[in-house]
């Protein structure tokens, strides 16, 4: 086989989940990374950004949940992706693994028969999830800070 016909091998653990998550994008639906770039709040260049291997963009741990919600994982591939996840940045996932558990909630909203305003609809409902999210952090960080915690 001729180095032009060697496929390439992704040199670092973070290229590796960048290129297991192009990989799952790649066998979606069409759309999917527009999908995946309203749920998080991005621009779908974002998108771009983190799932081509030779960027050093890394993926915020943040948005996995999202990522495997949205792009409908496999559990091997979800498997494949954390372990060179946890080699590219030891200690990450920790920190998410060890907070409070989140749930997901559906909410319907009426079609605007506008992309524009639907997606702007979807921001501001993503925008006051991550609000609430960041202020019982907030509110947590608070709890520890104070001895005996709030009463």
């Amino acid at each position: 086989m001729s180095d032009a016909e060697t496929p390439s091998i992704p040199a670092s653990p973070l290229a590796e989940y960048k290129a297991i998550l192009r990989a799952v994008i790649d066998s979606r639906p069409s759309g999917t990374r527009q999908r995946l770039a309203a749920a998080i709040g991005k621009n779908r260049s974002f998108i771009s950004q983190i799932v081509n291997p030779t960027y050093p963009t890394p993926i915020p741990v943040q948005h996995l949940d999202t990522i495997f919600h949205i792009c409908h994982f496999a559990p091997q591939e979800q498997r494949a992706f954390l372990a060179a996840y946890r080699a590219a940045h030891p200690g990450r996932l920790d920190d998410i693994e060890s907070k409070r558990p989140m749930r997901r909630l559906v909410v319907e909203l009426p079609d605007f028969g506008d992309p524009i305003a639907n997606a702007h609809a979807d921001r501001i409902i993503a925008g006051v999830a991550r609000g609430i999210t960041a202020l019982m952090s907030a509110n947590e960080n608070e709890d520890d800070a104070e001895p005996g915690g709030k009463s």
